[in-house]
């Protein structure tokens, strides 16, 4: 059901880069002569010897990858403020993997991302897509490495050959860290809200308290507690910290206003937490 109801938001905007100069009749100072333009605002000032990678050369690029590999995928796009985007293909073969339940689907995911702010570096990486949440999950540590020259009128992306290093993933990497997930799900957790403030006393993601005066769960501690006893009752089995992870993740993704770096690297910290209970 997921896999036909991706987010696809339009990724393939107007940009470009312009000198400031021929933008304000103003002089600017030098490391700061070009503004880039994305969907009619300007998003960033970058130097004379910056090159812009435009979203159409990257992510087709991408796409090319993937289909020279012969590789089955379903594509997700999220645009964020015209500023920072990616592009997920969600691997839909033989490579998929229950979490000891059947309706409890994980494919493997690869994400690439690109911004014209500057905030994201161009690049690619490995993680996991769980079809019950529709959330990705940015566990993996293998990341994809491509050459690129970002210099003024030459601006190139040499991007490897897909089909060792998605095979090299499943071999190493997606077949290891599965166990995990699994080693997850074997462990219950008794109080679901003791185990929310556990975990927010360890990664500080965000208050478990109303306030200094209330110290009832907040409405996101509340969240994470109902999707966990929601998800639950879905699978018809015990609250667990397999659960537990995937329901701060889904907080994480949907409801925290985090660049996709950042919730990349809190989504890796709340794993080890969460699986160091195990």
């Amino acid at each position: 059901m997921y896999l036909q109801n991706l987010q696809q938001d339009e990724i393939f905007v107007p940009s470009e880069m312009k000198s400031l100069k021929s933008l304000t009749q103003m002089e600017s100072r030098r490391g700061l002569e070009n503004a880039i333009i994305s969907n009619g605002k300007i998003v960033n000032v970058v130097s004379n010897s910056y090159g812009h990678i435009p979203n159409q050369l990257f992510f087709k690029k991408a796409e090319e990858m993937l289909t020279d590999a012969h590789l089955n995928f379903h594509k997700r796009t999220i645009n964020k403020n015209d500023r920072s985007f990616i592009t997920d293909f969600i691997i839909d073969d033989k490579s998929q993997f229950t979490v000891k339940n059947d309706k409890d689907l994980i494919l493997p995911m690869l994400r690439f991302k690109n911004s014209y702010d500057g905030s994201e570096k161009t690049s690619g990486h490995f993680g996991f897509y769980r079809e019950v949440c529709s959330n990705g999950l940015h566990v993996s540590q293998a990341e994809i490495e491509f050459s690129i020259k970002h210099s003024k009128n030459n601006t190139h992306l040499i991007m490897p050959r897909l089909n060792n290093l998605f095979d090299k993933f499943l071999d190493n990497e997606f077949y290891t860290i599965t166990k995990k997930f699994d080693k997850m799900k074997e462990f219950k957790i008794i109080d679901t809200q003791e185990f929310v403030k556990a975990i927010l006393d360890k990664t500080k993601l965000f208050r478990y308290e109303c306030s200094d005066k209330n110290s009832d769960p907040s409405k996101k501690s509340r969240e994470v507690i109902e999707i966990l006893n929601y998800e639950a009752l879905l699978l018809n089995e015990e609250p667990n910290l397999w659960l537990g992870y995937n329901a701060f993740n889904s907080i994480l993704h949907n409801v925290l206003k985090k660049s996709f770096g950042q919730q990349e690297r809190l989504d890796k910290k709340l794993f080890d937490e969460v699986y160091a209970m195990a």
